[in-house]
């Protein structure tokens, strides 16, 4: 009995003193670490790095075999230099979003002057990692380890130029496929976006067949829109999930785009909604002047002249077209005989000419299917005249109508226009709005007007209560008049 206490006591001593010198490891391991990162050079503890790694890979200390893929800045053909590499650029960009300058030490700071065109500039800044540095991102619960390594090269220009660069990419062997089919291009596509967000956006116009651009700084966003909230957030909702959604439209056979027809009176936004979509979807926008097009085959090939990713815009499209139903249309071709006389004895006919049809086959039929990702936007102020043809489901998807200005529309102005949420005056606005009927143009333009947030705010009620007042005087006006036509037709003196 008291032997076998005896060993239990000298077992607990032995288990104290294991956990205590674990304990000590543990420390001085942290210790060394600690000295090591900040006595050592980034250079030298990556080559200490590698050289455990490759120690371990030799001793047969890891379980998975790891494989490297090797992403050099410049391409090579037998020796020589044959230009730059796309993947490099693509995955420098992709890594600067996932770098946190305050957690790594050491980072390489770019920053490139871009000139445009027209004179303008601008600034891009891009932060990468120093050569020898390492980082790690997860993609599908894969580890990808990425190391920035110099590469001496092999070429004359490479001895000229000095050392070069490269980026190699690490993976479990096992996650090879996933690396290579998806990892890969989800880098590209990502870096593309990227830079999709950062250029400067371009609004082309047609000359004839051929489209010319130049840069598009309007500043309309969604937050700056006077429109009602609930309809705004129903715009940018159908935007996402359009954005989301090529495999859906692919299996469902149908072309990848989206078609938005803008009616209402002028003034009330309909340009600044469209300018708003395109710094949205960082979309360049196609305003197509009809007028300027001679025939459908002049249409479908400035058309199919137009990128992926882009907004085609055709403004008052009630007014592009012959606005009579088709009925009416062919009634007034039937009594149109001389002239298809003559156009058949010059060789032509009403076929050569632009119409709806030619319109309408880009948007929905064969011809549609020529790019994707594109958004078809048409306004109008007058919806009511336009051919039914336009309005079917499958043509123009969404239907916005931009209405007079509301409270929260007004809401919206006054925080763009003065930076005020709140004003003595908001309550009589808020009740003359209820009542009248202005665009948020005609009420931008009383805002304008001072500076002086109550001196504005005093112009916009007084010009609310004149129009209240004319809109009385001419229901009243209205109303006599119904009241003397009664009287006549009845009789009565």
């Amino acid at each position: 009995m008291v032997s076998s206490s005896s060993e239990g006591a000298n077992v607990a001593d032995a288990y104290k003193k294991a956990l205590g010198t674990a304990a000590s490891v543990t420390a001085y391991a942290m210790l060394a670490r600690g000295m090591a990162r900040e006595l050592l050079p980034d250079e030298l503890r990556a080559a200490v790095r590698r050289g455990a790694e490759f120690l371990r890979a030799r001793l047969g200390a890891r379980d998975k075999e790891r494989n490297t893929l090797v992403v050099r800045r410049q391409f090579e053909n037998n020796g020589y230099s044959a230009g730059g590499n796309d993947l490099f650029d693509a995955s420098r960009a992709y890594l600067a979003t996932k770098m946190d300058a305050r957690a790594m030490r050491r980072l390489c700071l770019s920053r490139s002057c871009i000139r445009d065109s027209d004179g303008s500039s601008s600034w891009n800044t891009l932060l990468c990692m120093e050569q020898g540095v390492s980082t790690t991102d997860v993609f599908d619960g894969i580890e990808f380890r990425w190391t920035s390594i110099e590469d001496g090269g092999g070429s004359d220009d490479g001895k000229r130029q000095g050392k070069g660069e490269s980026l190699e990419l690490s993976f479990d062997a096992e996650h090879t496929d996933t690396a290579l089919e998806k990892y890969v291009p989800f880098i590209t596509s990502t870096a593309e976006e990227l830079r999709r967000r950062d250029r400067a956006l371009k609004i082309f116009m047609n000359d004839g067949g051929m489209w010319y651009g130049i840069n598009h700084y309007h500043p309309a966003s969604f937050d700056t829109v006077a429109m009602d909230p609930a309809l705004k957030k129903a715009i940018v909702d159908d935007l996402d999930r359009f954005l989301k959604r090529k495999e859906y439209y692919r299996r469902i056979g149908k072309a990848w785009k989206r078609g938005y027809l803008l009616y209402g009176r002028p003034g009330t936004g309909k340009s600044s909604l469209v300018a708003a979509m395109a710094n949205y979807l960082r979309f360049n926008l196609y305003d197509l002047d009809l007028s300027g097009v001679y025939n459908n085959s002049a249409l479908q090939r400035i058309l199919i002249d137009m990128p992926n990713k882009s907004i085609l815009v055709i403004e008052d499209i009630d007014c592009s077209f012959d606005t009579m139903s088709r009925e009416d249309r062919k009634a007034a071709e039937t009594d149109d005989m001389e002239y298809q006389m003559d156009a058949n004895r010059q060789g032509g006919s009403q076929e050569n000419k632009l119409s709806l049809s030619g319109l309408l086959n880009f948007i929905d039929g064969l011809w549609s299917t020529c790019g994707e990702e594109r958004i078809i936007v048409f306004t109008t102020n007058y919806k009511d005249r336009l051919d039914p043809a336009l309005l079917r489901p499958g043509r123009m998807d969404m239907h916005v109508y931009m209405g007079h200005c509301g409270w929260d529309a007004f809401k919206m102005l006054a925080r763009n226009y003065h930076l005020v949420d709140e004003h003595a005056l908001f309550p009589e606005i808020q009740e003359l709005l209820a009542v009248v009927e202005v665009t948020p143009a005609e009420v931008s333009e009383m805002l304008l007007r001072s500076e002086d947030v109550d001196a504005a705010m005093r112009l916009l009620t007084e010009f609310l209560q004149q129009r209240r007042q004319m809109t009385t005087t001419i229901a009243r006006d209205e109303m006599a008049h119904e009241r003397c036509v009664w009287h006549d037709r009845s009789g009565i003196a």
